[in-house]
């Protein structure tokens, strides 16, 4: 065998081990093989085949496939391990050497609350496409709690956070405190207000966030400490659908100014400004304390930070 031939060779070998790393830790981490194949593009039983060579190659079973959600065996829990490890140090050579050869490529994989992602992303992507076209953005959209599962695990480099929680595993950096706003559907009575202070909202049809969302107990807290009673129409566990509920005119809601503002302009909801100075919903930036971030994510991270 020449001396290509057995590069080859060793290159092919080296991404199926980080590929059959990266199925499993996905997989692992999702606690479901369909979920793990969709995040690496391929079919769940094209996902179970590769798990299941892996499993005949160690003679051992990895999945505990008894359980519901998917569970690990002990073998599987050392396995799991073994794969960040790996996958951390690969990560860690591909740093290194995009910055011996002076250029920002690779993956940078962001995790962001819904309301974030759908509404700062796609802008996020199309610059930063222009400014490092070697590189790619990556993003998940998840509920909070798995924005942070997902820093620690390994599994996103950035998470995009409201209300961000201070916790020993992560670094939280402040991006901006954005805003708070009415919405309102078009045609309401108080639709040709320029500001709305909080006793406009009295007896009010209120679309609220469910109890469990962090930004629920804060307009809760608002509204409380203004001696302002509501009436609760609907509550959903995302902004999207509020602003939905709100455009089809069952009520009025208190959201985040940057939130809806592409609604605002194309008509579907008014946005008129809350007369209530340091009423905010801070947003944040979060990575996995000690975490060494390649170029490409401290590229989009600066981008951020601008």
């Amino acid at each position: 065998m020449t001396r290509s031939n057995i590069t080859l060779a060793y290159d092919i070998l080296s991404q199926v081990v980080l590929d059959d790393c990266k199925l499993f830790r996905d997989v692992a981490q999702s606690r479901s093989v369909s979920k793990g194949a969709a995040l690496n593009g391929i079919s769940q039983s094209a996902a179970s085949q590769q798990i299941q060579e892996v499993e005949d190659r160690f003679g051992v079973e990895l999945l505990d496939r008894s359980t519901r959600p998917l569970g690990l065996t002990p073998a599987g829990r050392l396995y799991f391990e073994l794969c960040r490890e790996v996958l951390r140090k690969a990560e860690e050579f591909t740093s290194a050497l995009d910055e011996l050869k002076h250029e920002i490529g690779g993956a940078v994989r962001v995790a962001s609350i819904y309301s974030l992602g759908l509404s700062e992303m796609p802008a996020l992507r199309e610059q930063f496409a222009r400014l490092y076209p070697k590189a790619v953005i990556r993003t998940e959209f998840l509920r909070p709690d798995r924005v942070y599962e997902a820093v620690i695990s390994d599994a996103a480099d950035l998470g995009l956070i409201s209300y961000p929680e201070h916790r020993r595993e992560i670094t939280v950096i402040p991006w901006r405190d954005e805003t708070m706003a009415v919405a309102l559907p078009p045609g309401h009575p108080l639709a040709h207000l320029r500001k709305l202070s909080a006793r406009h909202l009295e007896g009010q049809k209120f679309i609220a966030f469910d109890e469990e969302v962090i930004i629920r107990r804060e307009v809760d807290r608002f509204l409380r400490e203004h001696d302002v009673n509501v009436v609760p129409v609907m509550q959903f566990d995302n902004i999207q659908s509020i602003k939905e509920a709100v455009g089809s005119g069952h009520g009025i809601s208190i959201l985040p100014e940057r939130s809806i503002a592409s609604d605002a302009e194309q008509g579907r909801v008014v946005s008129i400004p809350l007369d209530a100075p340091g009423f905010v919903r801070p947003v944040a930036v979060i990575h996995r304390r000690r975490k060494k971030l390649n170029r490409a994510t401290q590229a989009f991270l600066d981008l951020l930070m601008t």
